[in-house]
């Protein structure tokens, strides 16, 4: 059965010391110095991004340090605090492209990958939607029409943490990507705060308050909590009939629920594609991986590299990760994905790994992709945009103002 290893969102405050080789040590004339760092997966609900900042500050900042790369690792590399990563010295040719992109600026590399793949995709509870007479939705106007009647059999089509507002940006991340490209977001994060003024940005905004005006979350989506497991366990009891998610909610759900997982009844697809929409199906959103970087100022920084060379990511953490439902970002999975025994787990694995494989583009969570000082303002105008508060056109106006 796997286990939760993916990327949580719930903080485990766990902290991790890397013991430095014995022919390291020698070296040092046999002294116990370790590495120090955080890991695996300290999250948004935590205060691990301050406190790193604060470190930083002090100059006692780790001398690995964990980041979902994006706008808030690129803003220590203008600052001068990470060292670059040379492909020799870390093996990172040996990652999949598009993950390596989240920490890579102006051509050089600044992390590596330390654990799975985490797509955002459409969960859905086979069931509810075979009783309501409702096939998976493969297109925005698909999803419209599975509302209109799951809400008539008295199900909540669609599970929402919106108290946590990112899981309500994941919708507008995959909106936006649908009907501008993933060429709007990316003028966005290259700088552009006038690009928020995109009219793709109010279309998608208008496309998720349509959802939410026909009932599609239900009416007590901003009392839910992601952290506490209330949305996960509205799908998997039935009461609600889908959910857009990481790919880390497998592992939650078959945690929580193992018997619906061993029953059959999860089932789960890409999110749906916007006919008209100027972007690909198969374009993906999400998390394509977390990074461990080299502080600058570390001390350590041959122990560092081997470290990044020959422990994260080897054989055994590769297999030890699929064996979890984890993707890990690493290229020619196949024979390993072909030798797993069971019929649903290889489904599962598959599926994230060919999904990431054949995405033209892999968007990182806007909240990490953009600078550190914009992450409230877009969840706070994602959550006013939600509950209608302010119209679809003011969404990018606030943000561009936020970016400027």
């Amino acid at each position: 059965m796997f286990r939760n290893r993916g990327i949580s969102r719930a903080c485990p405050g766990c902290e991790f010391r890397v013991s430095v080789p014995a022919s390291r040590q020698a070296s040092r004339g046999g002294t116990s110095e370790s590495l120090s760092g955080r890991y695996p997966f300290p999250p948004l609900s935590c205060d691990y991004k301050q406190k790193l900042r604060v470190a930083f500050g002090a100059n006692q900042a780790p001398d690995l340090f964990f980041s979902w790369g994006g706008g808030a690792l690129n803003d220590y590399v203008k600052a001068g605090k990470v060292d670059v990563l040379n492909a020799t010295d870390v093996n990172s040719d040996r990652y999949t492209d598009s993950v390596m992109q989240s920490a890579t600026f102006d051509g050089k590399v600044y992390g590596v990958p330390v654990n799975g793949l985490a797509p955002v995709v459409l969960y859905y509870n086979k069931k509810v939607l075979s009783d309501a007479g409702v096939q998976p939705p493969k297109t925005y106007d698909d999803l419209l029409a599975a509302v209109k009647k799951l809400k008539g059999k008295g199900v909540t089509p669609l599970s929402l943490a919106a108290n946590s507002k990112w899981p309500t940006l994941m919708y507008l991340e995959y909106l936006l990507d649908r009907t501008g490209g993933s060429r709007v977001f990316a003028n966005i994060a290259s700088g552009d705060a006038a690009a928020w003024k995109d009219p793709a940005v109010t279309k998608a905004n208008q496309k998720l308050q349509d959802l939410a005006k026909a009932g599609a979350f239900g009416d007590n989506a901003s009392s839910v909590s992601y952290d506490q497991g209330a949305s996960t366990a509205l799908l998997y009891t039935g009461k609600a009939a889908m959910e857009v998610m990481g790919t880390w909610e497998y592992a939650n759900i078959a945690e929580a629920a193992p018997g619906f997982l061993k029953k059959g009844e999860l089932g789960y697809t890409a999110f749906p594609a916007l006919t008209g929409g100027a972007g690909s199906p198969a374009n993906i959103v999400g998390n394509p991986s977390n990074f461990l970087s080299l502080n600058t100022s570390s001390k350590h920084k041959s122990d560092a590299l081997t470290y990044l060379k020959d422990y994260i990511l080897n054989g055994s953490q590769v297999d030890a990760y699929l064996a979890s439902g984890s993707v890990p970002p690493v290229k020619g999975l196949d024979s390993k994905l072909a030798a797993v025994t069971s019929s649903s787990d290889k489904a599962w694995l598959t599926f994230v790994y060919d999904l990431v494989e054949k995405a033209p583009s892999f968007q990182l969570s806007w909240d990490q992709a953009l600078p550190s000082d914009q992450a409230d303002p877009l969840l706070t105008n994602t959550d006013k945009s939600f509950l209608r508060q302010i119209s679809p056109a003011d969404f990018g106006v606030n943000m561009s103002k936020a970016g400027s």
